[in-house]
Parts: structure tokens; C-alpha cells; sequence
């Protein structure tokens, strides 16, 4: 199937895209907001992550759902802005993944960024709409039922690229997510440990 590897995109196309991506994705929405607001550096507290769940630890939930949303958004923004500005589906995936990247590893936070689930559905709703709305429901009722905000994203994102592929008919599309679901699930893989060991901090847990 040499169809759903090819992007169909010149070199320089591909970068920019990238680039474009990385730029918006690597924007720290959970500590900005937290400096902005006078409170401590984020990377302080908690799980010392830089999303909206440990920004929920603060105590402040508008807080968070600004961070949440953001963090969402730049990833939404990357696919839609490549897509527009290159004319093509396809820069607007590769800008998604840039988004992701720039999410996980910041340029300015010495490449040690978030975990990525926000970001994920944000690039997610940018590919299909109809997809992020699914994943969304399937995270706030594992996340309702269990209060774990890591086992809400591994089930969530388990059955994504399946959907995409197999629901939506958007190959190259599941290709993506697959990479990305493979690299969430890589930075999650502590929660992965403490879930097993039964010591995994619940949402809106402190400390």
C-alpha cells in the first residue's frame, strides 16, 4: 500500500509545515498562564507536568481549563493553518505531528514539555471533528468512572487510529495518530507503572 506512505509533498514543504507545527505546539500555555496568574512554577508541583492536570493540582480550575484549551487549540490551529496555507491534507498531518513534537519537547523548557493528550485531541480535531468528539466521550467516561486521568488517555487513544482507519476511511490520517497514540503512550510510561503499582495520583489530587 504505497499510496498511504506517500505525503505527496515536496522537502520544503514538509519542513515548513513541521516547523509551523513545532512553533505553535511548543508554546507552554500551563506555565504561562500559572506565572501570569502569580502562582508557582508548574514544574514545581505535582507531577511537575506542564498540562492541565497538574495545573487542576493548583487548586485552580479555571486555570486549568485555559490551559486545557490552549493546549488543545495549538493543535487544532497547526492542521488547519498548514492545511490552508500548503493547499494539502497531508501538510496539514505533518504539521499536527510538528505540533505534537514541539508539545512534548519545548525548544525553551530544555525539551521537556507535557505529555501530550490535549495536544492529541486538539490535532484530532483538526483531522475529524466527528473522531475528537468520540475520543473525548470515551476519556470523560473512563476518566468519571475511574478518576485517572492517564488510563482516560490510554483508552481513549487505543481506539483512535482503529477509528480513523476503519470508521472514517482517513489512512494516512490513522497513520498519524497511530505514531502519536505510540508516543503518548511512551511519555505516559510512569503512569504506566504507578497504575500497575496502584499509586497513580487521581484528577484534581493535590500534591
Amino acid at each position: 500500500m504505497p499510496e498511504l506512505v506517500n505525503l505527496g509533498l515536496s522537502w520544503p514543504v514538509i519542513l515548513a509545515a513541521l516547523v509551523i507545527g513545532y512553533l505553535l505546539g511548543s508554546i507552554p500555555f500551563g506555565i504561562v498562564l500559572t506565572r501570569l496568574s502569580g502562582g508557582p512554577d508548574l514544574r514545581s508541583i505535582g507531577s511537575g507536568n506542564i498540562g492541565a492536570t497538574n495545573v487542576l493540582r493548583t487548586g485552580n480550575k479555571k486555570l486549568a481549563a485555559l490551559t486545557l484549551l490552549g493546549d488543545m487549540l495549538k493543535g487544532t490551529v497547526a492542521v488547519v493553518l498548514a492545511t490552508y496555507l500548503f493547499g494539502s491534507r497531508e501538510a496539514g498531518l505533518v504539521a499536527g505531528l510538528g505540533a505534537f513534537l514541539g508539545h512534548l519537547f519545548p525548544v525553551w523548557l530544555n525539551f521537556r514539555g507535557g505529555k501530550g493528550v490535549a495536544t492529541y485531541l486538539g490535532i484530532l480535531i483538526g483531522v475529524k471533528l466527528s473522531i475528537a468528539l468520540v475520543f473525548a466521550a470515551l476519556w470523560l467516561s473512563t476518566a468519571y468512572l475511574t478518576r485517572y486521568s492517564s488510563l482516560s488517555a490510554f483508552v481513549a487513544s487505543l481506539l483512535t487510529p482503529l477509528l480513523l482507519w476503519f470508521w472514517a476511511g482517513l489512512h494516512m490520517a490513522a497513520l498519524l495518530m497511530g505514531v502519536l497514540t505510540l508516543l503518548l503512550w511512551f511519555m505516559h510510561r510512569e503512569n504506566i507503572k504507578r497504575l500497575l503499582a496502584g499509586s497513580e495520583g487521581k484528577i484534581g489530587q493535590k500534591g
